[in-house]
């Protein structure tokens, strides 16, 4: 089985390299896993780092918060992260709290020996997902400790098939698994892995302190004073063309802002034209705007929906009409009841809050109607619901570390 998945491997990363004419995103895979070794000797000395993976963007969320504990424990401990993807990548290769930040070279024999020789870390974080058979088999054979932080297992995924060894060999090669939930747990007993701790989910911790960081936003504030919003998060078209004609037709009475996932010009104009209600732009405000008539506020810039969560009083967070529900703590962290799509089955946060009362799974509008009508009679009582339940799910962090 190791030989396929060895061949399985380079083949993938055949085909990303030819992907490089016609995917910039593929081009940038290629391109950032250039000349690796020579990134890494040109480093001051960073053996006995720790070494954090992260797939991407939200798994460094994920693991952030360990990250930063280890270092505030140990300002001189040195931090090296390595990310899979390019959108985790390119938005995060300057961070200021690792002392190297690079592409994980594709999981080839001679490229998982190399890189842990040159690197020779003390402790390796793999957040989440990603289960990098040679890196792992690699580790544990130089005897390297090598934990799973915040993992989340599906009985649907191939370590709980019958007759599959070699993803379970995989899994045995870690130290120690701090999953996510009770199920994570059971399926790894269920394969004789018992060294599982329940620790929670470490993105409740980040979210708790990024609320202690907010900053005034002038003009969100300005559109929000004296006003119910409700803030659309993370939006995609499918999100939209059910929400808009709500919107529209004055169903929906409070300000709204959307803070579409992608703020491209063309799909900024789309929104735009399936308006008939005052909108306006937040680029084409400033502290002279009078918002007495606009209905809409669409954000059409990158980095301000945490801003816009706080000065919401609901929020309705996009994705989950198709593969993949955006991040639904985020505004339950500033006591936002939230609203999402049908597609949830893989985000075990979504199932959480629709069992505390505090999320609601729509599927059409006359379903968005009656959630938007029961956040409206729950009020306060229901926002301080949401306030409590994400005060009650902080502490992951804390359990990882003492471990350690």
């Amino acid at each position: 089985m190791r030989i396929f998945y060895n061949l399985g491997i380079r083949a993938y990363g055949v085909i990303v390299w030819l992907a490089q004419p016609f995917t910039p995103k593929a081009k940038k895979w290629i391109s950032g896993r250039k000349n690796w070794r020579k990134q890494l000797y040109n480093q001051p000395s960073l053996q006995g780092c720790y070494w954090f993976h992260c797939a991407s963007l939200g798994e460094f969320e994920q693991g952030r918060p360990l990250l930063e504990r280890v270092r505030h424990e140990n300002p001189d401990q040195k931090i090296v992260i390595t990310f899979f993807s390019p959108s985790g990548y390119e938005i995060r290769k300057n961070y200021e709290g690792a002392d190297c930040i690079l592409y994980l070279p594709l999981d080839t024999p001679q490229n998982a020996r190399d890189f842990i020789d040159i690197l020779q870390p003390d402790k390796a974080f793999f957040i989440k997902y990603e289960f990098w058979a040679n890196y792992l088999f690699e580790l544990k054979q130089q005897k390297i400790p090598v934990y799973n932080v915040s993992g989340l297992f599906r009985k649907e995924q191939r370590f709980f098939k019958k007759n599959n060894q070699f993803f379970r060999k995989v899994l045995g090669c870690f130290t120690h698994f701090f999953v996510q939930n009770e199920s994570s747990k059971q399926l790894l007993n269920s394969i004789g892995i018992s060294n599982v701790t329940i620790s929670g989910d470490t993105r409740y911790d980040r979210v708790s302190e990024n609320v202690k960081h907010i900053v005034s936003h002038p003009i969100l504030s300005k559109f929000s004073s004296n006003h119910a919003v409700m803030v659309v998060g993370s939006s995609w078209p499918v999100d939209e063309d059910l929400l808009l004609p709500l919107i529209n037709s004055g169903a929906i009475p409070e300000r709204i802002i959307i803070a579409p996932h992608e703020v491209h010009e063309s799909h900024i104009t789309a929104i735009e034209k399936k308006l008939s209600v005052p909108f306006l732009r937040l680029s084409s405000c400033d502290s002279s705007t009078d918002f007495g008539q606009t209905h809409v506020l669409i954000i059409d810039c990158i980095g301000l929906l945490a801003s816009a969560y706080y000065y919401g009083n609901y929020a309705y967070v996009g994705g989950a009409f198709g593969n993949g529900l955006h991040n639904i703590l985020e505004p339950a962290s500033f006591g936002l009841p939230v609203i999402f799509g049908p597609n949830h089955t893989k985000f075990p946060e979504a199932q959480t809050f629709i069992q505390a009362g505090i999320g609601f799974s729509i599927s059409d509008e006359t379903t968005f109607l009656n959630a938007y009508s029961s956040i409206l009679s729950g009020g306060d009582t229901l926002r301080n619901q949401v306030s409590n339940f994400m005060s009650d799910q902080i502490g992951a962090t804390q359990i990882i570390f003492s471990m350690i």
